[in-house]
Parts: structure tokens; sequence; C-alpha cells
């Protein structure tokens, strides 16, 4: 199913609703697609990647920081 970004503004309830049915909507800007949504899917692989210990994005190839908040919180030190 295809959307404007206007109809999404108007009409984000019956958007939702074809969502919650299982359809995807592409949201169009300009006649270009530019979002996409899907129905949200609650697994146990999500909450594997979010757990707290990890560390994520930039951070996992770093091989020198253990901690990021303890890593962030040293830099911010020198500003205060």
């Amino acid at each position: 199913m295809k959307a404007t970004a206007k109809e999404l503004r108007f009409h984000s309830k019956a958007l939702l609703d074809a969502v919650s049915r299982g359809d995807s909507v592409i949201i169009t800007f300009r006649g270009k697609p530019c979002a996409k949504l899907v129905p949200y899917e609650d697994n146990e692989l999500s909450e594997n990647l979010k757990s707290e210990d990890d560390l994520f994005g930039i951070w996992r190839d770093r091989d020198d920081v253990e901690c990021v908040d303890d890593y962030v919180r040293n830099l911010r030190k020198s500003r205060f």
C-alpha cells in the first residue's frame, strides 16, 4: 500500500489500522518513497541486541573502550 506524507498526517489512524492487519505502507514525499510502516515484531532477537552490557554501533569495534558511559563521562570532565 502507498500513502503520501499528507495522507500520513491526516489519516494516520487508518494507516496504522492497515499496518495492524499485517500490511506494509510505503510513505512517499513528493512522489518518492521515503519511509515504510511495517508491523512491529516483538521477538527475542531484538531484546538480545538491546542488552545494556553490549557495546553497539561504532563502539563495538573499539578495543580501547570497555564501557561507553565511563568513556564519555571522562571526556566530559574537562568541560566543567
